[in-house]
Order: C-alpha cells, then structure tokens, then sequence
C-alpha cells in the first residue's frame, strides 16, 4: 500500500507532498478505525474481563485525563449515598454564585446565568435522578426571579427562564403523582 501524494503548486512549479497518512506507522484505514469508539455493550465486556487492579488504574487515568470525569467519580464514591446532602450542597453553591452576579449590565447577568445553568446541569446529569433535577433548577428559577433585574426585557433571559420551567415540567411528569402535587405548588409559583 502507497501512501496518498498530495501535488501543490507554489509559483508554477509542482511539489508532491507526502499523504498525511505517512505521517503515522499505521495506513489510513486503521488509523481511522482506531478514532471509532467502541458501543457501550463492548466496553461492559471488556471491563468485566479486567482484573480488579487494572480496573481501578482505568479508573485512576480517566479521573486524571479529565475534570469532569474526575468530579463525576468523586459523585459516585462519596456523595452518590446521600442524594439529599449532595443536593443541598448544590444548592448552596447556586446561592453562592447568585450573590457574585455582577447586575449592572444584563450581559454580564446574562453570561453568568448561563456559566451557573451550565455547573448545575452538570450535577444533574451526575445524579441522573428526575427528583434532583426538579428541586436544583427549582432552586435556580427562585434565585432567578429573586435578583429584581427586568428578565422580561431582555429576549434570551426571558427564553432562558421559560425553557427552564419547561425542564423542570417534563421532570416532573416522570414523578410519582404524591411528589408532583407538593412540585408543581411551587412551579405555579415560579410561572411568570
């Protein structure tokens, strides 16, 4: 197998240059297949088939590979037990955050309910738990009705705060009918 020649013309005068795939020790096709990752099916089995210390150091080099990654398995070691607590602490940071707004400009309001939205979608998908996803972005709705800045004039706060409702709806169809009933009280009163 030859590796691709790609001709460039500078000035009048031709010049091949190597293929990008020459580049690498592998031709084109399995260099591309390497890039293809494997379904989940395929790496359950691979997994079960790992001896638990090889595991724990695939585990080890995700957590280091990524930040998410490694805030997702501090999640699921020490705070997946008590839902109710990790909630609260996020809760906590999304007052935090609310306090930090700078409301003089609603760019910069704008910027940061998006930088705050963005975090706490982040502990929901952590949790993966519709309960947690109802009470968090209800958490968010009330500081975000709560800063007394004019959402309604400005069109992308206003869409911002309307899909959020809708978020915490469609979680809330999900739930058992006893849940729903002390929810959506406080929905209704978040509604514009």
């Amino acid at each position: 197998m030859e590796p691709a020649e790609l001709g460039l013309q500078i000035a009048g005068i031709n010049i091949l240059l190597p293929g990008i795939c020459s580049l690498f020790l592998v031709p084109c096709s399995q260099y591309i297949r390497f890039m293809k990752s494997a379904s989940i099916a395929e790496i359950k089995q691979q997994l079960k088939e790992l001896p638990p210390a090889q595991l724990v150091e695939h585990c080890l080099q995700l957590a280091r590979f990524k930040k998410d990654n490694k805030e997702f398995l501090t999640y699921l070691l020490f705070e997946a037990d008590d839902l109710q607590a990790y909630i609260k602490n996020v809760k906590e940071f999304i007052d935090e955050s609310f306090t930090e707004i700078n409301t003089s400009n609603l760019y910069y309001v704008k910027k940061t309910l998006r930088k705050i939205l963005r975090i706490a979608n982040k502990h929901i998908r952590y949790t993966s738990s519709k309960t947690a996803e109802a009470e968090i972005l209800m958490h968010y709705l009330t500081n975000f009705k709560g800063l007394k800045i004019p959402f309604h004039k400005s069109t992308a706060l206003a869409n911002l705060y309307a899909a959020q409702l809708k978020k915490v709806s469609a979680a809330l169809n999900t739930m058992h009918e006893d849940l729903q009933y002390d929810y959506k009280r406080e929905l209704q009163r978040l509604e514009i």
